[in-house]
């Protein structure tokens, strides 16, 4: 019984993920992502249900269109796959809980901004703010009482990343600053911290490789939105374990 809970949730990832990667590249060029239908954008052919299968498709046509042969990128099936295994590994910490679906949608809003901001370099106003009224709504109704942690996180949240866009003139974008105020206040206090220390090391991390091996330079733009959901992602699935491990380390 449990392995079919753990491959239907795996499964709805996996469609999810398919959706996300179309709500990520249409929204900020303000396309619907109802109509036209998913279509091949090299000889906008209407894809057929077998070209819709998530993961198996790419596999299936060797990630290439089916029908002008057009490489397909690997950031569809990729991101395919890390929402299934995303979805699984929330189901597993947290089982069918209210808290399950509070992390799904956070995990959601992560898919569709990091896909938008690698092909674009933006994080829309027009995902953050569903979300955020919808985690308020969470937050508010849900039993809980810390929620003022929350809104500690989130005032955080904007006043860090809003005084580093000040001094680094442009540094930080808009987009950044407004994820991190979202994240925040779903993360609350402490977590957002920790989120901040991973997001900061890891794109400083590709920063580097990016200047010593692809011969980029130091005010070469980067997307930010993959190292902000990998900080926060990974607080929100094992944040309180890393920061028990790190209090029973120091103390």
């Amino acid at each position: 019984m449990m392995a079919m809970e753990y491959g239907f949730i795996f499964l709805v990832g996996l469609l999810f993920g398919s959706f996300f990667n179309v709500v990520g590249l249409r929204v900020p060029l303000h396309e619907s992502i109802l109509y036209p239908p998913s279509h091949c954008p090299g000889c906008n052919k209407r894809l057929e249900p077998m070209d819709l299968i998530p993961i198996g498709s790419f596999l299936l046509r060797r990630g290439k269109c089916g029908y002008c042969q057009r490489k397909i990128s690997p950031v569809y099936p990729f991101f395919e796959l890390l929402t299934g295994v995303l979805f699984l590994l929330a189901f597993h910490k947290y089982g069918w809980s209210w808290q399950f679906v509070y992390v799904i949608f956070f995990i959601s809003m992560f898919m569709i901004v990091t896909v938008s901001d690698i092909f674009y370099q933006i994080i829309p106003d027009k995902i953050l703010f569903p979300f955020f009224f919808l985690f308020l709504f969470f937050l508010f109704f849900m039993p809980t009482s810390q929620i003022w942690k929350h809104l500690v996180g989130m005032l955080l949240g904007f006043v860090i990343f809003y005084l580093i866009a000040v001094v680094s003139k442009g540094g930080m974008g808009g987009g950044d600053i407004k994820l991190f105020t979202v994240s925040g206040l779903v993360l609350g206090y402490p977590l957002l911290l920790l989120s901040i220390l991973i997001a900061t090391v890891t794109g400083s991390i590709y920063g580097s490789f990016l200047i010593l091996f692809k011969g980029g330079g130091r005010k070469s733009k980067i997307p930010f939105g993959p190292f902000i959901a990998a900080g926060c992602l990974v607080a929100i699935l094992w944040g309180e374990s890393i920061l028990d491990w790190y209090w029973k380390l120091m103390y």
